[in-house]
């Protein structure tokens, strides 16, 4: 039977409520009433031969409450004269709500309107884009706002979230609720107290203008005879924070990128060198040490699609970096320690050398194994000393441990 059935007209209601046009209704002109809902009624054939079904039928929506019913009056050739709905009707709102047991929520969305129009008007386009996500916050709704309320007094305040001092919000609320906190500042704030380059809940203190963690950057000494920082005696272990890394002055030539910290443990003494343990895509903090320019940077990164995707976006700060360790020869070496990569990256590179551009479309095209991936932990430590050494020839500067002799 594809009669519509009282379970069918509620799923139309439903459908308005699920994409928020009932409760925009309740603040607004969204929808029009009366309200026809759509009705598919038995027809004259089905009258002759399945008449008790018809009747049936009749019965349950003629029982449907909240609706008004248009009827159309047959007389039939066999049945005589019968009676039928034609039409559905929901005449207001109000009878929607009660036809789907919303009556309470969209009362409670009324409140969040009038709350918010005293409060934060300009948030009204918000609550009328979002009307569901609304009622989901309603709970948090008046901490939301009175966030929003302390950054329109204290635009871009440069202090930690856990500074900002409003009762009932503490750094966990705010912390919990970036994502619809960046969507309601966006609005609630003026254009240039808003950082529009930093997106995503990750960049949502600097979008606002909030102290972020500071980024730490680890790296070690090759060099005995470098300069010792401050309580740092030998090959040490030192991590900086970016501000204090970009002011080091130390006599550098050569600087080693490994994305292993195993590798950047037992990376082999090398004179006027340092080891940095890298940052994935991340390369934005270490392109503030203008001091690097002046140094030859070797990157190691996984010989994998992303390995050389990550170099590309390291040159996009430092052009000159080379690679080490991500070459043919190395990969060839290894075959029995290939393994796969997850979700290989298939796009163009364009600041690969023409080797290195090479390796990377037999990777990215399945060439030689398919998803094919060597860690960088896998590579023989002999053949790693040895690649560094070579690299190293020209000035002699590379100090080789005695297990790398």
């Amino acid at each position: 039977m594809s009669w519509t059935t009282p379970a069918d007209l509620r799923a139309q209601v439903q459908r308005l409520w699920d994409r928020g046009d009932l409760l925009r209704a309740v603040v607004s002109d969204a929808v029009a009433w009366p309200l026809r809902l759509n009705l598919k009624a038995p027809s004259a054939s089905d009258l002759s031969d399945r008449f008790e079904a018809v009747r049936d039928w009749v019965r349950a929506v003629a029982d449907v409450p909240q609706v008004r019913l248009e009827w159309r009056e047959w007389n039939h050739r066999v049945q005589g004269m019968q009676r039928l709905p034609a039409v559905v009707w929901l005449d207001t709102l109000q009878s929607a709500l009660a036809f789907i047991g919303k009556a309470r929520q969209a009362q409670g969305f009324a409140a969040l309107w009038q709350q918010t129009a005293a409060a934060q008007p300009t948030l009204l386009a918000w609550l009328s884009r979002r009307p569901l996500r609304a009622l989901d916050l309603a709970d948090r709704w008046e901490r939301l706002l009175a966030v929003v309320a302390w950054l329109q007094a204290h635009p871009r305040p440069g202090v930690y979230l856990r500074q900002v001092d409003v009762p009932g919000v503490d750094s966990k609320f705010i912390e919990a609720q970036q994502g619809v906190l960046a969507e309601l500042l966006d609005l609630a704030l003026p254009p240039e107290m808003v950082h529009s380059e930093a997106r995503g809940s990750a960049l949502f203190a600097r979008r606002f203008g909030f102290l972020g963690k500071p980024v730490r950057i680890r790296l070690r000494l090759l060099d005995a005879e470098l300069p010792s920082l401050p309580g740092c005696r030998g090959l040490a272990d030192i991590t900086l924070d970016a501000a204090s890394f970009a002011a080091l002055a130390l006599p550098i030539e050569h600087v080693f990128i490994t994305e292993n910290e195993t590798n950047f443990l037992a990376f082999p003494p090398s004179a006027r060198a340092v080891v940095v343990f890298g940052a994935g895509y991340g390369w934005e903090p270490l392109a503030r040490a203008v001091w690097l320019n002046r140094c030859q940077i070797h990157y190691w990164g996984d010989l994998d699609t992303h390995g050389f995707a990550i170099l590309d976006r390291l040159r996009s700060h430092f052009p000159h970096a080379a690679s080490l360790l991500m070459d043919r020869d190395t990969l060839l070496a290894h075959r029995l320690h290939w393994g796969e990569e997850p979700e290989p990256a298939r796009h163009d590179l364009s600041r690969l050398t023409t080797d290195e551009t090479a390796v990377y479309d037999d990777l990215r095209f399945d060439r030689l194994q398919p998803s094919l991936r060597l860690e960088q932990e896998r590579i023989g430590y002999g053949w790693v000393c040895t690649r560094l050494a070579r690299i190293s020839s020209a000035s002699g500067s590379l100090v080789l441990p005695a297990n790398c002799a």
